[in-house]
């Protein structure tokens, strides 16, 4: 096993980008069912990220986010801190017209913790066009399965 780094090592250049083939609006939703960290303590956290983009000129390459995520798993960072940094690194690599970002923790003692950052958001620099996090609503994470 490898020696644990900092935040401070997350390679935002592992992320890349495709031309987006089309101009007309639409919404790309993707799921990371299995996402591991470490915590302050080096102890493993894990959670489930969901990631909703409104696409600009660029869209994710899938393959290259599976590896961004994969990469984080030796790195020492609490979520708090994390769900900020891959923010940052998805609208700067991406620079999409927005882009919603949550982060659902699995319980550590007892305690669940659910984190979320929306472009959207004025706190964010956003116009609040949107209004669809509004009242704290979580519908767009329900991606549940019927089989």
């Amino acid at each position: 096993m490898s020696k644990p780094k900092l935040y401070k090592e997350i390679d935002k250049s592992i992320l890349l980008s495709i031309p987006n083939p089309s101009k007309e609006a639409y919404e790309i939703k993707i799921k990371i069912p299995e996402f591991t960290f470490l915590g302050v303590k080096e102890q493993p956290d894990f959670a489930t990220v969901y990631l909703t983009m409104y696409p600009g000129n660029k869209i994710i390459e899938l393959k290259s986010l599976k590896h961004y995520a994969y990469h984080l798993r030796d790195i020492v960072v609490s979520y708090e801190r994390l769900i900020n940094i891959m923010y940052d690194h998805l609208m700067e690599v991406y620079e999409p017209e927005r882009l919603r970002l949550s982060m659902i923790c699995n319980p550590r003692g007892g305690i669940s913790a659910k984190l979320a950052i929306d472009s959207d958001w004025a706190a964010r620099g956003g116009d609040e066009r949107f209004k669809d996090w509004a009242g704290g609503g979580s519908s767009h994470e329900d991606w549940s399965v019927l089989m």
